[in-house]
């Protein structure tokens, strides 16, 4: 049943990454290989890392509404870019190597992960106001300290902050990508060997203990991988807010089964048709410059307002 299913999901992205890689062609494959390979690349990559996140985290806090962007990240990384916009000037940034951005962005995304993730869920998991709260502020204080440094920024700089606060599907950085590739595939051979544990975690700490896993090093263990998994996705492309939420809701509805091994490639499978299909269908049928993470996170506030509701009834 499940198999048919996921086999169905993949037959799509076939399709989808056809679609992706022919529509509108007009050129030999030796041109278009090397120009749309990499961004089908990085659609594939950036999709399964951010659903298997969002599947991992509501793990962990047994909630199927919070994601990790609930603690502020898109903002950190938008605060980070302004940091340095604001120390060293936009084009200094243009000329610093992409890698180094890359690998210093992704660092410190990894240890603020690391810190409040830890802090709030291996001491008071039961707690999940006090996290969604302390998310609040914190985004809050990231968005606040964001626009206090944009108001001292040269508006001639102001440009180089405005593209990095959405999802650059249409610009890869070809340079970034072999190393972004091997630690999302890291992460998700990770989560993938977990897949059986996680079945035990998600049962809660209690059932955990008693069917002999330790919680607290499988949620920190769960942690780092999230960690790494949302913080290179979003230094790679950008911030993505809602679209772990949305995938993992229509992974939830297609495969209604608690077991990771079926809801880890399910929703990694839906992440990486939206992905594709709807850059291919903006790019090539529509013929749109409209980021596509703008679409994703309007749709994902409808969503999440539903799933609101859902979780609301008696």
């Amino acid at each position: 049943m499940h198999a048919r299913t996921l086999g169905l999901l993949a037959g799509v992205l076939v399709l989808c990454c056809l679609g992706y890689l022919t529509l509108g062609a007009r050129a030999g494959w030796d041109f278009i290989l090397p120009f749309r390979a990499p961004k089908l690349a990085a659609l594939l990559l950036v999709g399964a890392s951010v659903s298997t996140a969002t599947v991992l985290f509501q793990t962990i806090t047994g909630n199927r509404i919070l994601t990790p962007a609930i603690m502020g990240f898109d903002w950190l990384y938008v605060l980070l870019v302004t940091v340095a916009v604001h120390t060293i000037g936009g084009f200094a940034l243009a000329d610093l190597p992409p890698l180094v951005f890359f690998a210093i962005a992704s660092l410190i995304m990894v240890a603020a992960s690391l810190l409040l993730f830890g802090t709030l869920l291996l001491e008071a998991r039961q707690d999940l106001i006090r996290m969604i709260l302390t998310g609040v502020i914190l985004s809050g204080l990231f968005r606040a300290g964001n626009g206090f440094l944009q108001r001292m920024i040269d508006p001639n700089e102001f440009s180089v902050i405005q593209v990095a606060s959405y999802a650059r599907f249409n610009v890869i950085d070809t340079e970034i990508l072999p190393v972004a590739a091997l630690l999302t595939l890291l992460g998700l051979a990770a989560a993938w060997r977990m897949r059986h544990r996680l079945d035990v975690l998600a049962l809660g700490r209690d059932a955990a203990i008693n069917l002999g896993e330790d919680p607290r090093r499988g949620y920190l263990q769960v942690l780092v991988v999230v960690a790494v998994l949302v913080s290179v996705s979003t230094a790679f492309v950008g911030p993505v807010v809602f679209l772990g939420l949305i995938v993992a809701a229509i992974a939830h509805v297609l495969t209604p089964v608690p077991y990771h091994a079926v809801l880890l490639p399910s929703a990694a499978l839906v992440s990486m048709i939206t992905l594709v299909g709807g850059q291919a269908i903006l790019e090539r049928v529509l013929h749109l410059s409209t980021p596509l993470s703008v679409i994703v996170d309007v749709a994902g506030g409808a969503v999440f307002i539903l799933l609101l509701f859902r979780s609301l009834r008696p």
